[in-house]
């Protein structure tokens, strides 16, 4: 896979995230109008132990390609392992996690915590990329806080590692998601390189990913918060990156239709009952706004089979056209 060539055709990119991007949410996204597609991250020494929770996210179908899959870890011959084993698998691309802020993750030195030691994440890349029989990417941040900014210089590592293209989150590890995504060092990390470079960070809209694209010079751009319970703007994003016109947002009917599928997979991938209590954040997200989404909120938080929240999610649709008519009338 050429990843350069990839991105040109449609330099949108699903982020990775925990919980999140797992196969149905990933496949909606691809039709969505996203490129590539990154996995939920995965632990490299759980799935060398053949963990059953992990190997349950490695699900893959040929209609979601072409799709990354995340690792994370810190011990360079495990992610050398894992990276063998997944390169054996039905997908494109093996990314290394080097920005992940949570504490679970950092307290095992895996993402960002390799940010503070360049010389074990050369190793990490290096293992990685020569294990593996598909091109090898990583996701950094800016560095671990601001004075320590060494996102150019991981880059050049990543480079000189063999790393086909590297994704830069605009932050850093002590901002987490607060305050403003720097694009300037985007711009700098882009002029560093000569491989694909990624921009990701504070892409709301169609305006922002042209703006990113413009203003930094990147190869791609990567969403990650923004496509809670709105994956939408991937064809939001593209049709203006063609077009330069913003699309009208979802109808309620297509809102509807999208939670109704989503759920529906979500339970045949995982079974009722974990299944609709992943499915519970999602249908939080997809109602933020609406009216009346708060009480479907707390309704739906209790339930735990498929029909009931099926039938919740059907009814309070149609409450919404049901007040709409009235105000029409």
């Amino acid at each position: 896979m050429n990843i350069r060539d990839t991105l040109k055709t449609n330099p949108l990119v699903l982020a990775p995230m925990a919980g999140i991007t797992d196969l149905p949410f990933r496949i909606i996204c691809r039709e969505m109008g996203a490129g590539i597609l990154y996995s939920e991250m995965v632990s490299a020494e759980a799935l060398i132990r053949d963990q059953a929770r992990t190997m349950s996210m490695l699900v893959t179908e040929p209609r979601e390609r072409p799709v990354a899959f995340q690792i994370f870890g810190s011990r360079p011959a495990s992610l050398a392992t894992a990276a063998e084993i997944l390169s054996e698998r039905e997908i494109d691309i093996i990314d290394i996690n080097m920005g992940c802020p949570v504490p679970k993750v950092l307290k095992s030195g895996s993402g960002s915590a390799l940010l503070k030691d360049l010389g074990l994440a050369r190793e990490i890349m290096s293992a990685v990329v020569k294990a593996s029989k598909k091109p090898v990417t990583i996701k950094i941040r800016l560095g671990w806080d601001a004075k320590n900014i060494v996102a150019v210089e991981f880059a050049q590592a990543a480079e000189q590692a063999g790393v086909a293209a590297i994704t830069v989150h605009g932050r850093t590890r002590t901002q987490g998601f607060s305050g403003t995504a720097d694009w300037t060092m985007i711009r700098k990390v882009k002029q560093s390189v000569g491989i694909p470079v990624i921009g990701n960070g504070d892409v709301r809209s169609g305006a922002d990913a042209k703006r990113m694209l413009d203003e930094t010079g990147c190869d791609g751009v990567m969403i990650g918060r923004a496509i809670q319970g709105n994956p939408w703007i991937f064809h939001e994003a593209r049709a203006f990156l063609e077009t330069g016109v913003e699309i009208p947002h979802p109808s309620i009917q297509e809102r509807r239709t999208v939670m109704l599928r989503h759920l529906r997979d979500v339970v045949a991938l995982l079974g009722e009952n974990i299944g609709v209590r992943e499915m519970r954040k999602h249908l939080c997200w997809y109602t933020k706004g609406l009216p009346g989404g708060g009480e479907f909120r707390q309704r739906i938080n209790h339930l735990e089979h498929i029909g009931d929240v099926n039938d919740e999610v059907t009814l309070f649709f149609e409450l919404i056209v049901s007040r709409k008519a009235e105000q029409l009338a």
